[in-house]
């Protein structure tokens, strides 16, 4: 078979949740335990960090992974779903796996695992820990898929697992309250591996708390890491200003040195690199040039370690929290597990981590005039961020919002349509996959919402509408579902996306 046969055996011979959900989806480990034993327990040959949460998995792991990258180690990243090809789910230093190595997997192992009948997401699991440890990666990221207690990938025993935050998403396999989802996510915490906690107040926290204590655990609140931090969002303009000011300061500061007659010029030259050591300014400044070169937004987070300020170039609102959860994980990685890891690999790796690893659909801006943005924020605490980003812009910038919108059928609906921006002209729309939600009926639960819309049967349809009625200066947001921000950059040539 070729690889795209072979993506094909594999869509229509295992159960994929991405595609069918509830009847894709199997609790439990025998299967994976199963099929661990036989490819030789591969994930004991590398260390790993595991993330889970409701959201920001996929933001966190590879932040962690950019840095980890930048800092000099050969870095195995497994995340879902995919937005375009399969194998942005299995990278290593940002590279997809082979398409060779897929189709020899599948065609070397499929008389074991037809007869176990594996999920898609329990084979994929099993073929990234296999090519983790052929390609002798040092450290793999790994994204838990749904939960944690149950999931395949809770077979490793990590150097860190981190929970990014909890809310009410796949409630159907997780439980219905924010304490039961919990539970499950708290299933990943291990004996005596450090744990770091993204978000939780009360009920959750006193889970997340009491597991750690079970289990010897040593846990870290991020949001109580660093106290003294500072943290805004920047624009483009706003960035290539800051930037002048960091030269002009710095360049004070190097003339106040020169002025210090009394001092030999050695000991100024010491007090000089004293000074640049502590600020760290040209990093910094090369942050902000690699981000003012790709004309985005950014968000600088200011903290003990980094006084002049970190510049990430994921700019949604929701990466004010995420940010704190990536750089308390780094920190213990360095503190507690002796991870070798340089300021300048912090500076690069949050500057760049899509470039670094792939990274896709996260306030993605993919066209100017008028500026279109996808998100694949897709349950109520995701779209509650983005719903107060889009109404901050409405208000800051004076840009009128056309929402690209659909969703899949088995997520709070209700819930997502009563947060969305109601003054916003709306395209919905449905998603290629079996899952999707159809766009009339899309229409009329937005309608009893308060929002106003036409309905389009394809994210094409619906986009080449929304370009047609927005003017140059407003702003398209395309969203709702991962598989509506996949069925774009999938079509961005049609679309004239560039």
């Amino acid at each position: 078979m070729d690889y795209q046969n072979t993506l094909k055996y594999l869509y229509e011979s295992v159960p994929m949740f991405q595609q069918i959900g509830s009847k894709a989806y199997k609790p439990g480990l025998e299967t994976t335990h199963k099929l661990d034993e036989h490819f030789g327990h591969p994930h004991q040959q590398f260390k790993t960090i595991h993330i889970a949460g409701t959201n920001g998995k996929g933001s966190c792991s590879h932040t962690i992974a950019a840095v980890l990258q930048c800092a000099g180690y050969r870095v195995g990243l497994f995340t879902s779903p995919h937005l375009i090809d399969f194998r942005e789910r299995i990278r290593i230093n940002g590279e997809m796996i082979p398409e060779e190595y897929v189709v020899n997997f599948v065609e070397e192992h499929r008389a074991f695992f037809e007869p176990l009948h594996p999920s898609f997401f329990e084979l994929t699991t099993a073929m990234a820990f296999r090519y983790f440890a052929d390609q002798k990666v040092d450290v793999a990221v790994i994204e838990v898929g749904m939960g944690g207690r149950l999931d395949c990938t809770n077979i490793i025993h990590p150097d860190l697992s981190v929970i990014t935050n909890i809310g009410l998403d796949h409630t159907q396999y997780l439980g219905d309250t924010l304490t039961k989802i919990a539970k499950e996510k708290a299933g990943i915490i291990k004996e005596g591996v450090p744990v770091v906690i993204g978000r939780a107040k009360g009920a959750v926290r006193r889970v997340f708390t009491m597991k750690a204590k079970e289990k010897n655990a040593p846990i870290v609140y991020a949001q109580e890491f660093d106290p003294l931090y500072k943290m805004a969002m920047v624009s483009y303009p706003e960035l290539q200003k800051e930037r002048i000011k960091v030269d002009d300061a710095i360049q004070e500061m190097y003339e106040t040195i020169e002025l210090l007659d009394n001092q030999s010029e050695e000991e100024r030259a010491n007090a000089f690199r004293e000074t640049m050591l502590i600020l760290t300014p040209e990093d910094s400044m090369r942050a902000m040039d690699q981000i003012l070169d790709k004309r985005k937004d950014c968000i600088r987070i200011a903290t003990r370690d980094f006084p002049i300020g970190l510049y990430t170039e994921l700019s949604g609102l929701c990466q004010f929290e995420n940010t704190l959860t990536i750089l308390t994980a780094l920190t213990i990685l360095t503190r507690q597990k002796n991870y070798r890891i340089r300021h300048q690999d912090y500076y690069t790796g949050f500057a760049n981590v899509c470039k670094l690893t792939g990274l896709m659909g996260r306030w993605q801006k993919v066209h100017s005039y008028p500026d279109i943005i996808c998100d694949t924020g897709h349950n109520v605490d995701g779209i509650k961020y983005i719903s107060e980003q889009l109404n901050y812009i409405h208000r800051e910038s004076g840009q009128e919002i056309h929402i690209v919108f659909g969703m899949v059928n088995d997520k709070d609906i209700s819930g997502v349509l009563q947060v969305l921006p109601k003054d916003a002209t709306y395209y919905f729309t449905k998603a290629s996959v079996k899952r999707a939600l159809p766009e009339n009926e899309l229409m009329e639960l937005a309608k009893k919402a308060g929002l106003k819309g036409t309905s389009y049967p394809t994210v094409v349809d619906a986009v080449q509408a929304a370009k047609k009625n927005c003017p140059p200066k407003d702003l398209i947001f395309v969203g709702g579902s991962s598989f509506i921000v996949a069925d774009l950059l999938t079509n961005r040539d049609a679309l004239n996306l560039h």
